[in-house]
């Protein structure tokens, strides 16, 4: 071959030097040409691979970070009077308190993944309606499960104590999944006192000291595309993109939004009749339950509305009123049963004021009801959810009495009488146990002993064990319905409650 080349012309020899060079240049093209194709390929298979493995960063996107938010205290100071001890007159009563003499200086600790965090102190307050305090600690990105711990507690000058919000323990333990954004533990989906409630009555200390108290809180972490859903969920459930807000996303166009679906359990790709789904059986559909939870509803735990109206100011300073305390009593009465109660007192889209009238007549309440409630349209949301209870100035027949199957008034005027009147009573109880007994007969109770005005002393005598606001012998100085653990003619209230009987008479 070398002699071959040698004896080639000059001419020759050049083209065959320059086709070697080619191939060359070919081969080193080739060459880059397949590395750069296994690189592409490399990459694809590696992007297509779910985070699904242990030790993975479960959001890379952000470096994670969870969030316990306290949003609600309830203290359940409560005065039980229907315990007690004379027969007509509440004297030595059982009585629900945190402290004796004052009211509680609560303070909250959260421990995430151990790490402590601890709230200031909110001084001689039963109720802490806007806390205004989260606990926030960054966690390992490679570990699924962060560990949650929540105390209430109370301050003294000598010894502080912890407040009761669990089942059996006093305080709550939780297991947050970064794959998921749920928990589990001592709170979770179906608990009977909701998700995200803590109550400390769930130990059956209704009726004991327990130094019981109810807490609202929430637990999150920080989401690069701000729509709450996690990454891990995002790319390996849902298929949707980690980086693009999916709020308000409805998919399977079931009316209910992908945020409140995946918070509540429900596959938001998959169609669900959201209209006629009502799991705990409160005769508020899911579809309502939507609609009413940013004032923290829940599907799987029992919500009663109620929207409070009152009449304005007479022109000679007549005044109509609804005590606040009295609704505050009103709640842990209900709250403490696991059936969540939520007063309208303007913080949720209602509570009108009615033009004054010194004396309303039942055809005039119908008119009230009509523009005042519904705003003049039969088919309003509120009134599948919400019962309607008006406080006036004076009525005909009663200082109270229900006059549609969920609507009922109570006058102001005749309260006063009557709280004014009765040595042992007080307005806010007065007032508390006349409008939690006329909306009793919102829910169908039937039938309620002692409630017949008629009675004479014996029969009110045997009525007595029916330790209900209901019976006539307890209204105005209990506010709670009996729960049926004494002697006939003893009913539980609390059970035999119909929260659909306020649907049947539309419009």
């Amino acid at each position: 071959m070398l002699m071959k080349y040698l004896n080639m012309s000059y001419i020759d020899r050049d083209i065959v030097d320059r086709g070697y060079k080619n191939m060359k240049i070919y081969t080193y093209i080739k060459k880059l040409t397949c590395i750069f194709l296994m690189t592409i390929l490399f990459v694809s298979m590696v992007s297509a691979v779910p985070l699904d493995i242990d030790g993975d960063d479960l959001d890379p996107l952000v470096d994670i970070e969870v969030t316990v938010e306290i949003q609600q205290i309830r203290a359940f100071d409560k005065d039980d009077k229907q315990f007690g001890l004379l027969p007509c007159y509440p004297i030595f009563f059982k009585r629900e308190y945190i402290d004796k003499k004052s009211d509680p200086d609560f303070y909250v600790k959260v421990l995430i993944n151990n790490e402590e965090s601890t709230s200031d102190t909110w001084h001689d307050t039963k109720y802490i309606y806007d806390p205004q305090f989260s606990a926030t600690v960054d966690v390992p990105d490679d570990e699924e499960f962060v560990t949650v711990k929540i105390q209430l507690w109370d301050w003294n000058n000598n010894v502080d104590v912890l407040c009761d919000i669990g089942d059996e323990n006093d305080d709550v333990e939780i297991t947050y999944s970064i794959k998921t954004g749920h928990w589990t533990g001592d709170d979770q989906l179906d608990d009977p006192s909701g998700y995200g409630r803590l109550n400390g009555c769930d130990d059956r200390s209704i009726y004991r000291r327990d130094r019981d108290c109810e807490l609202w809180f929430n637990i999150y972490q920080n989401d690069y595309d701000g729509d709450g859903i996690p990454y891990w969920t995002e790319v390996n459930d849902y298929g949707t993109d980690p980086e693009v807000n999916n709020l308000g996303d409805d998919s399977d166009n079931d009316d209910i939004p992908i945020e409140w679906e995946w918070k509540w359990g429900y596959d938001p790709f998959v169609w669900d009749d959201h209209a006629e789904l009502d799991p705990e059986g409160d005769s508020i559909d899911n579809f309502e339950e939507y609609l009413t939870s940013e004032w923290f509803s829940d599907p799987f735990r029992k919500d009663v509305f109620v929207e409070l109206d009152i009449m304005d100011e007479g022109p000679n300073g007549e005044k109509s009123y609804f005590p606040e305390n009295s609704g505050e009593i009103i709640q842990t009465a209900f709250d403490r049963q696991n059936i969540v109660f939520h007063l309208d007192y303007g913080s949720m889209g209602g509570h009108d004021i009615i033009p004054f009238d010194e004396m309303v007549r039942r055809g005039e309440l119908h008119e009230i009801y009509y523009d005042f409630f519904l705003h003049g349209d039969e088919n309003n949301w509120r009134r599948g959810v919400f019962h309607y209870g008006v406080v006036v100035y004076r009525s005909t027949s009663a200082a109270g009495y229900i006059f549609r199957a969920n609507a009922f008034q109570i006058s102001s005027f005749g309260h006063e009488n009557i709280a004014s009147e009765k040595f042992w009573a007080d307005k806010d109880t007065v007032f508390g146990s006349a409008y939690m007994h006329e909306l009793g007969h919102t829910f169908d109770f039937d039938p309620i002993p002692g409630h017949n005005p008629s009675l004479g002393l014996f029969e009110h005598l045997m009525n007595r064990p029916y330790k209900s606001c209901m019976n006539y012998g307890y209204t105005y100085y209990t506010v709670d319905y009996s729960d049926g653990t004494r002697m006939s003619p003893d009913l539980d209230d609390w059970s035999r409650m119909d929260l659909t009987y306020f649907e049947r008479e539309w419009g």
